[in-house]
């Protein structure tokens, strides 16, 4: 009995090729294609979500215009419905509908069943009039909506958990009984980001009606190993020339600045093509949970790093064992007026960390430093955990510490102020990453520490040294900057630093 993909591969099959050396000619799918396709359309419970993350030059593009036409004009059109693409620029929405466009050019036949309308980037499927219509994430207009099928194009240059745009496609289809989202994208830098979220869902989940197909070299890959190119570049050799590979892998193998562009784009790892500080990878390698009776037995040191009032503030503690492990326990603390918005804004769940507990979100539009320092106060009396130390940012301190002593909170500890400049940051930096890299460092995968590691950016002066920095760094970095702070006193012997940059005008 034929299967409904049959007739979809032989649809696509009789479709010309847009553009290239082959163009005009038939064009032939991948069998990593067509097993995406079959697992869609086949799938005995139902698909509604299909994900499909490889390598760049794999011909992404193409096979969404194909699948399109797909839905617009082949075995798959639906009367009177919408179809949509989605792209994150105009130019990346214009370049799916003109490979849309070519294709029915260039197939015969095919151009007098379909209406094509440049000045809005629309084609109308005649025999069942279905409207196709490219959207892009910095257009004007893209409400009005209510496609059947929605295909995503590189949802991976999403930052953050979430994004109104693609929010506003997926929440359109509930008119529908069967609708069905494909997107199709290279990795995300980071596992904060949406697209590796969905991913990581998928592959946890094994919902039925999720299709997921991932095609990414090993972790630990060697940047020249051919095997691992292979992985993460199903159609190696076709729509991307080994050679011009070989050509840019090399190239990242001489030059430290291009590995991470190569990890991501070309092995399709989440690997940031800025400087991130540390190796997601590596961070978490270091989650095991802390131990309670470590501080306890201890003391704690905090760094505190304040916010703005109406943002996110973080104190996290840090003791070492007799192994010289260093034990962190977080807090974090952010205004419960707002927080929905400034979720929205950062593309952080802070309401959502709120009501799981990782997050204490006091009353009111801004944060009181009273309150903050009154819960912390009562949370280590409670734990009992004494306090021998607070390493903190200049930032808003001496109203902190007004708070402070108000609620009587480390009233017997040292605090050390902590200059936020190269000289100051680069010994404190260096400790964490080699704590980091013996994986001597026991987190527990707090998401606000997460968060702040997979997104850091580290920026360095001509003279070596190096720094976090919050406006290059694209999410919240509060947290593994106290953290940062609260390990450097455990250090044997930390060294003195005068950090003159705090002084210069």
């Amino acid at each position: 009995m034929p299967k409904r993909s049959d007739a979809i591969i032989e649809f696509i099959e009789c479709l010309r090729i847009p553009e290239g050396s082959k163009v005009g000619q038939p064009l032939k799918l991948e069998p990593f294609q067509k097993k995406f396709i079959r697992d869609i359309y086949d799938n005995p419970k139902g698909t509604r979500n299909a994900f499909l993350s490889v390598a760049r030059k794999n011909g992404k593009s193409a096979l969404i215009a194909a699948i399109l036409l797909v839905h617009i004009v082949g075995p798959e059109a639906t009367q009177n419905s919408q179809v949509v693409s989605g792209a994150r620029s105009r130019d990346q929405a214009a370049l799916v509908w003109s490979l849309a466009a070519k294709i029915i050019d260039l197939t015969p036949g095919l151009g007098e069943f379909c209406h094509i309308i440049p000045s809005s980037k629309k084609i109308i499927g005649l025999p069942m009039n279905v409207e196709f219509r490219a959207l892009s994430a910095d257009g004007a207009k893209n409400m009005g909506i209510s496609p059947v099928l929605a295909i995503l194009d590189e949802v991976g240059q999403v930052r953050g958990e979430s994004d109104y745009f693609t929010d506003s496609i997926t929440s359109s289809q509930g008119a529908h009984d069967n609708p069905l989202i494909i997107a199709i994208s290279t990795q995300a830098p980071s596992d904060a980001d949406m697209w590796s979220i969905w991913l990581d869902d998928a592959e946890r989940s094994n919902d039925p009606h999720t299709v997921c197909h991932i095609y990414r070299a090993d972790e630990d890959a060697d940047l020249m190993d051919r095997k691992q190119w292979k992985k993460a570049n199903p159609a190696l050799g076709k729509f991307l020339n080994a050679k011009t590979l070989e050509i840019e892998m090399a190239k990242a193998q001489r030059m430290p600045s291009e590995t991470a562009k190569a990890m991501n784009l070309y092995l399709n790892l989440r690997v940031s093509q800025e400087s991130l500080w540390i190796s997601p990878i590596i961070f978490k390698e270091n989650n095991k949970e802390p131990d309670i009776e470590v501080f306890r037995q201890k003391g704690a040191h905090i760094g505190l790093d304040l916010s703005q009032r109406n943002d996110l503030t973080a104190a996290v503690l840090a003791a070492a064992d007799d192994d010289g492990d260093i034990h962190l326990m977080t807090f974090a603390f952010s205004p419960l007026g707002g927080i929905d918005d400034r979720g929205r804004r950062d593309r952080v769940p802070y309401a959502q960390w709120a009501r799981d507990g990782y997050i204490y979100a006091p009353p009111g539009e801004v944060l009181n430093y009273d309150l903050i320092a009154q819960y912390l106060r009562i949370k280590l009396e409670e734990l009992e955990i004494p306090i021998n130390s607070i390493q903190f940012d200049r930032y808003r301190i001496n109203d902190f510490k007004a708070a402070a002593e108000r609620e009587s909170f480390a009233m017997g500890a040292v605090w050390e102020e902590v200059g936020q400049g190269y000289v100051s940051m680069t010994p404190r930096i260096e400790h964490f990453e080699s704590l980091l890299l013996e994986r001597k460092v026991r987190h527990g995968s707090h998401p606000v520490l997460n968060l702040g590691a997979s997104t850091a950016i580290v920026e360095g002066d001509n003279a070596g040294n190096r720094r976090l920095t919050k406006s290059k760094s694209s999410q919240k970095i509060d947290g593994i900057i106290a953290a940062i702070m609260a390990a450097y006193p455990l250090m044997e012997n930390p060294a003195e630093v005068f950090d003159v940059s705090q002084y210069v005008v």
